[in-house]
């Protein structure tokens, strides 16, 4: 018939989802804690083995059988060892058993009652760990169970999870009982136990949430190249496929933009453009920078900067909003972008000859005004000078700009 304890043993493992060997183990290192606690000493070497029926355990002092004793709390003679084991020879350890026959006082059960706690609180913590930790880098469900000021708490397959306000994604409402997707980014130990970083605003959530939904995405047939992502607002997504029969962008948006429809509502209806992946960079970021209608683009390998002409009336279209537009480009092609007007620049000679600035007709008044004030009245004090230098040093963005356009052609 099983006892009692055994019927607690296999509740506990089954309650926590732990094995019957680890709560075992931390029942014996209970009845350890207990037995120094009321009779014995920290420096002694104690062993309890929970005997077959698991309703008590056997308690043994170990000892190494030595041929000159200096430490008696975990040492003993041959002689000595001999008492237990006729047999005993140097090096060899003897088991003493010394269970106590009165039990133990209530310091010691309490003692013992916190080993076994923490012990199944660092199981518990162990099994989450190596339950989350094959899957970083990947898309994971989880149903909103409190909304807190600072945190938001989840429930991940019977795990509680802090969402951070720093990884949500803005403005964005969560109510308790909904099901949300997260990137899991990493999970690591620490002294409170395993903590899951997880995202509801990197970038790498939406390539999960389109391999999830796209099927040409999942099989490979088309590739992400690159992502572009401020949270709750836009997102550039670029995409490519090898097989000219395979249109990469109508794949990804879907028909009547059904799929990538799914995924915007995911993400808290954040827009989502989907951009044809270019190896020719000027192409790629005419089409990164699209609705804007784009004149011409000139870009410095060297500098990874690109000079991007426009006229007037597309000039806000290819900034965007708060300059959104233009920042997300930038970080698609991984290029510095400056918008410059066509209207502004057109008429730049294409070959200037010049030793100082009074030579160049292309410069405004207020621009040589400004230069004089710095002592910069001589072309070859400014080549080479950047956008941000000459912002420095007064000159407005847009003059400064000009400046640079200007002097590429000077001889």
């Amino acid at each position: 018939m099983q006892s009692q304890f055994l019927a607690a043993i296999n509740q506990i493992a089954a309650e926590k989802n732990i094995s019957q060997e680890v709560i075992v183990e931390a029942v014996e290192a209970a009845f350890r804690t207990a037995y120094r606690k009321e009779y014995g000493k920290r420096t002694q070497n104690i062993e309890a083995k929970l005997n077959e029926g698991m309703d008590n355990a056997t308690i043994y002092l170990v000892k190494e059988v030595v041929k000159t004793i200096e430490d008696a709390d975990i040492e003993m003679t041959v002689a000595e060892a001999k008492k237990y084991n006729k047999k005993a020879k140097i090096g060899e350890e003897i088991r003493i058993d010394v269970t106590p026959a009165k039990g133990y006082g209530r310091i010691a059960a309490q003692a013992a009652k916190q080993v076994i706690i923490q012990r199944i609180q660092e199981a518990e913590r162990d099994i989450i760990f190596k339950k989350f930790k094959d899957r970083e880098n990947e898309l994971i469900t989880a149903l909103v169970h409190r909304v807190e000021k600072e945190n938001i708490y989840l429930t991940i397959e019977n795990t509680t999870v802090p969402l951070s306000s720093e990884y949500r994604i803005p403005n964005e409402h969560l109510n308790p009982g909904q099901r949300i997707k997260l990137y899991l980014e990493k999970v690591i130990k620490t002294s409170k136990g395993p903590q899951l970083l997880i995202s509801r605003t990197h970038p790498e959530l939406i390539r999960k949430l389109m391999e999830a939904e796209i099927p040409e995405i999942q099989d490979g047939a088309v590739e992400i190249k690159a992502i572009a992502r401020e949270a709750g607002v836009r997102c550039k997504v670029a995409v490519y496929s090898n097989d000219p029969k395979i249109d990469p962008v109508g794949s990804s948006v879907g028909q009547k933009g059904v799929r990538i429809q799914t995924i915007t509502n995911e993400i808290g209806n954040e827009r989502i453009d989907i951009i044809q992946w270019n190896e020719d960079p000027v192409k790629f970021l005419e089409a990164a920078l699209a609705p804007a209608t784009i004149s011409k683009i000139l870009i410095d390998k060297k500098t990874s900067r690109a000079s991007v002409y426009v006229h007037e009336d597309q000039r806000a279209l290819a900034i965007g909003k708060n300059g959104q537009n233009v920042r997300l480009a930038s970080k698609l092609t991984r290029l510095e972008v400056d918008i410059l007007d066509v209207e502004a620049t057109e008429n730049i000679s294409d070959k200037i000859e010049a030793k100082t600035i009074n030579e160049i007709t292309d410069f405004s008044k207020e621009i040589i005004e400004k230069l004089t004030k710095a002592n910069l009245s001589q072309t070859e004090q400014i080549k080479g000078l950047s956008v941000k230098d000459f912002i420095d040093i007064g000159l407005t963005e847009d003059e400064a700009k000009i400046v640079v356009e200007i002097m590429k052609k000077v001889r």
